[in-house]
C-alpha cells in the first residue's frame, strides 16, 4: 500500500519513477519547491520521514544528523523528504543500499542542490536521479495529448480537428503556470502566488541554501533582467548591461555568476543547451544556451505583467508562449529518454527546439503563436534542413510546427507536421 494522497493527479514522471525503483537502490527526485515532488513520491512510497517537519523543534532533522538509522528504518520504498537539509544522509543511504543490495529502498526529494560538502561518495550505480518540473498542459488536462513525441519520429500524424484554444486561454495558461496548487485558481490568485514564490526565493531561500547574505536589490534586478530576456540567447555580459542601463544598478560579473549559480541550484532557472549537428563546413554553430525560468508564470510575475498587458503586446507574449512550449516539450521528450536543445549558427539560422533521442535520431520544432505564422515556420525548417544535409549533417527525422492558435493536427504537402500545443503530449 502506497501513501498516495486523495486528489493526486497522475504525473508523466510516475512511469520513470517506477522504472528507476526497479533499477536503483535509491531514487532522487529534484525540482523546484511546490512542483509536486512530495505528492508524487508518496504515490510510490510505503513510509515517509519529513526532514523539514518543524515538530519538536525540527526533531527529525536533528535525529537525522545524530542517528541516521532513525530516518532510514521503515517500510520500503521509504520517502526521505527534503533530504538535502542533512547532506550527510547521502552517504548513509549509499552505505545502507550497499549493505542490503536491494532495489527500490529509498525515494529522496530535494528542492535545492547542496554543495555536497561532507559527502564522500558520488552514489554512482546506487542512486538514480530524476528532474521534476511543474505540470505540463497534458498533466493539467488542458492538452488532449492525441499526438506524442514518438509518433512524430514515426511520422504517423493523423489529421484531426482539435478544439481551438483562444488567445485568452493561452495567456491564462502562462499566468497560471504548471503549479499543482494553482490549478483552478483565478488570474489574480495565480499572479499573487507567483509573486510570493519569487519573493520567498529572494528573501529567504537563497540565504538558507548556503548562509551567504546577498544584495537583495541586485538579486531582484537580475531576476527582472532574466525575465526581460526570456527565450533569448542572453550572455552574462548582456545581463550586466541590461541591469546597469535599465535599473541603474552597478553589478560585477562575478556577482552575476554567483547569483545565477544559486538560482540554478534552487531550480528557479534552467538552461536549454545548444545542439551541434555534425557538418563539414566553415559554418559555426553557437554553443550558448537559452536560459528559462522553471515556469513561465515566474517570468510574468517578475515583469509585473497581467492578461490585459499581454493581450496588447503579442510580441512579448510570443516569447512567453515559446517558454511555455519549451517547458512542456522538455517534459514529453525526457519521458521517452530524449533531450531538448535549441540550434543557431553564426549566420542567424535557428530552430526553436531540437528533440534528440538516445539512439541519435533527432527532430526540429518551430514554435509559433498564430496559425498565420505556420508557412513562415515551415519554410525556415525546410531551409535549415537543406543547409545541414548539404553540408554533410544527419537529416532530421521530422519537422514540426507547434502552434498556439490552431484548430487541427495535420501534415502539410511539404512533409512538415503541424500540431497545436493543446494536442501534444
Amino acid at each position: 500500500m502506497t501513501l498516495t494522497q486523495k486528489g493526486y493527479k497522475k504525473r508523466i514522471i510516475d512511469k520513470k519513477i517506477e522504472s528507476y525503483l526497479k533499477t536503483f537502490g535509491a531514487v532522487t527526485i529534484e525540482g523546484p519547491k511546490w512542483c509536486g515532488k512530495t505528492w508524487t513520491s508518496l504515490n510510490h512510497a510505503q513510509s515517509v520521514c519529513y526532514i523539514s517537519d518543524p515538530t519538536g523543534n525540527f526533531q527529525n532533522r536533528e535525529l537525522a544528523k545524530l542517528n541516521p538509522e532513525f530516518v532510514l528504518e521503515g517500510s520500503y520504498p521509504r520517502l526521505i523528504d527534503e533530504w538535502q537539509e542533512v547532506p550527510s544522509l547521502w552517504d548513509s543511504i549509499r552505505f545502507w543500499v550497499d549493505q542490503s543490495g536491494k532495489k527500490g529502498q529509498f525515494l529522496l526529494t530535494g528542492s535545492s542542490t547542496p554543495r555536497h560538502k561532507g559527502i564522500l561518495h558520488s552514489g554512482a550505480g546506487r542512486f538514480g536521479i530524476l528532474r521534476m518540473r511543474t505540470m505540463s498542459l497534458f498533466e493539467t488536462e488542458d492538452s488532449k495529448g492525441v499526438i506524442n513525441i514518438k509518433s512524430l519520429f514515426n511520422n504517423k500524424i493523423e489529421s484531426q480537428s482539435i478544439k481551438k484554444t483562444s488567445l485568452k486561454e493561452l495567456i491564462y495558461f502562462c499566468i497560471r503556470g504548471g503549479w499543482p496548487g494553482a490549478i483552478g485558481k483565478t488570474e489574480t490568485e495565480s499572479l499573487e502566488m507567483s509573486k510570493s514564490y519569487l519573493e520567498t526565493v529572494i528573501s529567504n531561500d537563497m540565504f538558507q541554501l548556503d548562509g551567504v547574505k546577498r544584495d537583495i536589490r541586485k538579486v531582484r534586478s537580475l531576476i527582472h533582467s532574466l525575465a526581460r530576456n526570456e527565450s533569448t540567447l542572453c550572455s552574462n555580459s548582456t545581463l550586466k548591461k541590461d541591469v546597469e542601463s535599465l535599473d541603474k544598478i552597478e553589478i560585477d560579473p562575478s556577482t552575476i555568476s554567483d547569483y545565477l549559480n544559486i538560482l540554478t541550484r534552487l531550480f528557479l532557472i534552467e538552461d536549454q543547451p545548444s545542439f551541434y549537428p555534425s557538418v563539414r563546413s566553415s559554418r559555426r554553430f553557437l554553443q550558448s544556451p537559452k536560459r528559462h525560468f522553471t515556469d513561465v508564470s515566474l517570468t510574468i510575475a517578475a515583469m509585473k505583467l497581467n492578461s490585459n498587458l499581454l493581450f496588447n503586446d503579442l510580441n512579448t507574449f510570443g516569447y512567453l508562449f515559446e517558454a511555455l512550449c519549451i517547458h512542456d516539450l522538455r517534459i514529453y521528450t525526457e519521458a521517452i529518454g530524449g533531450n531538448l536543445y535549441h540550434m543557431r549558427d553564426n549566420r542567424e539560422n535557428e530552430i526553436d527546439a531540437i528533440v534528440e533521442l538516445a539512439d541519435g535520431r533527432w527532430g526540429a520544432i518551430e514554435i509559433k503563436l498564430g496559425s498565420h505564422q505556420i508557412d513562415e515556420a515551415a519554410r525556415n525548417l525546410l531551409r535549415v534542413k537543406n543547409i545541414i544535409t548539404k553540408e554533410g549533417g544527419k537529416e532530421p527525422d521530422f519537422l514540426c510546427v507547434v502552434c498556439g492558435l490552431c484548430p487541427a493536427t495535420y501534415t502539410r504537402d511539404d512533409g512538415v507536421h503541424v500540431v497545436p500545443i493543446t494536442a501534444i503530449c
